[in-house]
């Protein structure tokens, strides 16, 4: 068997570090944060334990990336839904909405990522969180912003202290006056963006993350069928995704790992 080209390898480890981040953000979801390990993460992604490490540092940095990507995809998705428009008052509005809708149905997994921003990692600097940081930017020059460098600061702090207040158990205010705070504040009318529907419930939403991550097959030119590995243990497993050739092989599982950190 020829070994993999180096662009099959790359797709490969994409693919891999996609599972991880839908995994982390449906685990979170359905658990909260302390529940779920990375051993839980790991299985839920169908990949080996020991890889997780190979990929993020630590539970907090691929939670928060996770999350990161779900934000951002959310608001890349409002921005650019139809009808298309270049106006910067209706994007606001849209991104306003995206953030707090997010607040209101992923009210879990926003308030565990919320929390785990003040805990002493602090905020994780990564691919995701900069993507986000790059569209509210846009939005905001998009809006006429005359000093980028102090309004986009200000536009995220409004954004995180009204999710903050959303999420705050047994007190958390609902999304209208945080909504009308904040449309007041950049000059939106209430028909702009998304408007809440004041006869829907709030807080349902569809679990499916799958189209914010892409961890589909691969392509015509890559395998299709699962790479045998061979754990430590000595059983071979058929039911994992393809690994990179470069990617380090599963650890021992015979010592013990700490899986909580």
């Amino acid at each position: 068997m020829s070994p993999r080209s180096a662009s099959v390898n790359e797709e490969l480890r994409r693919r891999s570090r996609e599972r991880f981040l839908q995994a982390a953000v449906e685990l979170v979801s359905e658990r909260g944060y302390e529940a779920t390990t990375l051993g839980d993460i790991a299985d839920r992604a169908g990949s080996a334990r020991g890889l997780v490490s190979y990929y993020f540092p630590g539970k907090r940095q691929l939670v928060q990336s996770a999350v990161h990507r779900l934000m951002h995809r959310t608001l890349e998705e409002a921005l650019e839904r139809e009808p298309r428009t270049e106006d910067g008052r209706e994007r606001m509005a849209r991104a306003v909405d995206a953030i707090l809708g997010l607040a209101r149905d992923r009210t879990v997994l926003m308030r565990q990522h919320m929390a785990g921003m003040l805990q002493a990692e602090g905020f994780v600097q990564c691919p995701e969180q900069r993507r986000l940081a790059e569209l509210l930017r846009d939005t905001v020059v998009r809006h006429g912003s005359r000093d980028v460098d102090t309004d986009y600061p200000m536009l995220r702090s409004q954004l995180m202290g009204a999710v903050y207040a959303m999420v705050l158990p047994n007190v958390g205010m609902p999304l209208a006056p945080l909504r009308a705070e904040l449309f007041a504040r950049y000059r939106l009318d209430w028909e702009q963006g998304a408007p809440p529907d004041p006869e829907a419930p709030g807080g349902t939403c569809d679990t499916d993350f799958s189209r914010f991550f892409a961890t589909g097959r691969p392509s015509a030119d890559q395998p299709h069928t699962a790479e045998v590995v061979e754990p430590a243990h000595g059983r071979r497993s058929w039911d994992r995704p393809p690994v990179p050739e470069d990617e380090p092989r599963p650890v021992d599982r015979s010592k013990p790992v700490d899986q909580s950190k």
